[in-house]
């Protein structure tokens, strides 16, 4: 690896001699691979693995399994992620102990995100955000398939959300940087490093910390990040939340063991940063912050909207409501309020109702709650988000598992075959045990109803069947 000379100069004099030349001894070394449980899908430990020690669900493997063929990833029941970002949980579990609306800033592709909605305490809600559409797409893809229902994904700049006012207990600001940490496992962000960015990513990261402040509360808490090793980004821009907006640093519990560098500033405040010949891991830096400075303003409200309704055949107007049956789909449906937006009938968390009209109003909102069916044309077919909902009633829905292949062959969108004892109608489809989706059996074939857009698009079969759990 051929370091960008400035890089060397500038991380030799922040580190010194001994750490960065193991740094960079560390940086020819291959990315170790870890995973995280969700434990609302899955219990199981994989086999030949170690646990990540400031992460209970997190696991470092052994090698690196083709995990776009095991079904069990497409079903939600683990996120591949590098353990140091893993070290989110930490800081949740330390100073998060009663339900909050905690808002993921830059959040794609989730795995942050995901982390946080497993760690935050039951009755919490997440919104997680991403600003490049394409990006926030995925972000929705992997939050759907986590499943779990108190979430919102949008898709907007932070500056959007200025205006909404102190809504928010905990903010994640994981802000686009550098990206020093990646160059082991990112050749274009060796090649794309300069002085110039480094200064451009530091008054960008100062600018979107500006923004979304006023959306926190007084006494909340800032959860910053990068993956990057310079100051400027990283204990500098610490200090400057700190005198210009108004908080205290916060301390986390951590073991010896974990190797953790402090604060490699003049600066004497906690700071945790994580370099990859002392950790197992890539670079990764982060701070936690509590709000100090008073908000003058209260929570915005919601913008009225114009009435619209759906035209149906002979204009006549088409008013949908959600089928009593619906309320069997979902656990505890009671606790949600149901209802149709356009052609889907959509179950929210009821305890945050006011918060998600308020979001829909103002920010463009790509995913909430729970999806339960869409209308087409003169039927409700239920919603594959529904399917990776860890509320979803499974025995609703007659139910067929999957071989391994059949797995492979639905996740393509491929039409399956079901033995002819399964009946006719919308049917979930498992694969040892695991929900994958549904399928619409109509006899001699089942209509695969997997989205189209998640398919996987290589036709290519590994020669062994992926086997994480043993």
């Amino acid at each position: 690896m051929n370091l960008p000379a400035d890089f060397v100069t500038r991380t030799r004099r922040l580190l010194g001699e001994a750490d960065f030349a193991a740094l960079t001894e560390a940086l020819k070394k291959e990315t170790p691979v870890s995973i995280r449980i969700n434990q609302d899908k899955c219990s199981s430990v994989p086999a030949g693995s170690t646990p990540v020690p400031w992460c209970p669900e997190g696991y470092y493997l052994s090698g690196r399994p083709s995990f776009t063929f095991d079904p069990l990833f497409h079903a939600g029941c683990y996120y591949v992620q590098e353990a140091s970002s893993m070290f989110l949980a930490q800081a949740l579990r330390q100073y998060v102990h009663e339900p909050v609306v905690m808002l993921d800033l830059c959040a794609a592709p989730g795995g942050k995100s995901t982390l946080a909605r497993s760690v935050l305490p039951e009755g919490s809600l997440l919104v997680a955000n991403e600003v490049m559409r394409n990006r926030s797409q995925v972000l929705a893809e992997n939050l759907i398939k986590w499943g779990h229902p108190e979430v919102i994904v949008t898709n907007n700049d932070p500056a959007d959300f200025t205006e909404l006012g102190p809504l928010f207990d905990v903010l994640l600001t994981d802000v686009p940087c550098s990206g020093e940490g990646m160059f082991r496992k990112d050749e274009v962000a060796v090649q794309e490093w300069s002085i110039d960015n480094v200064d451009t990513c530091w008054q960008r990261q100062r600018r979107i910390l500006r923004d979304i402040w006023p959306c926190l509360k007084t006494g909340g808490l800032l959860v910053y990040s990068t993956c990057t090793y310079n100051r400027e980004e990283n204990e500098d821009n610490v200090a400057w939340i700190v005198r210009e907006l108004g908080a205290e640093v916060l301390p986390l519990e951590v073991q010896p063991e974990w190797h953790i560098t402090g604060n490699l500033t003049e600066e004497e405040f906690p700071v945790y940063r994580f370099l990859p010949h002392k950790t197992t891991g890539e670079g990764l830096f982060l701070a936690v912050l509590r709000k100090t400075s008073e908000e003058d303003r209260e929570c915005a409200r919601v913008k009225p909207a114009g009435k619209s309704a759906k035209k149906g055949k002979g204009g006549k107007t088409q008013v949908l409501q959600v089928p009593r049956e619906m309320q069997n789909w979902i656990c505890e449906a009671e606790k949600y309020v149901l209802k149709v937006e356009d052609t889907e009938a959509v179950a929210f968390p009821a305890a945050y109702g006011e918060v998600y009209e308020l979001l829909k109003s103002r920010l463009k909102v790509l995913h909430a709650g729970i999806t339960l069916g869409e209308w087409k044309g003169k039927d409700w077919q239920p919603s594959h988000t529904l399917a990776m909902s860890t509320t979803f009633q499974r025995d609703t829905f007659p139910q067929a598992e999957l071989t391994y292949e059949q797995a492979i062959a639905y996740l393509r969108k491929e039409a399956v075959v079901l033995p002819p004892e399964v009946s006719k109608g919308y049917v979930t489809l498992t694969y040892r045990g695991s929900v994958l989706g549904f399928a619409k059996n109509i006899g001699n074939r089942a209509n695969n109803l997997y989205p189209q857009e998640w398919r996987i698009r290589s036709g290519y079969l590994p020669e062994i069947i992926p086997d994480l759990f043993g």
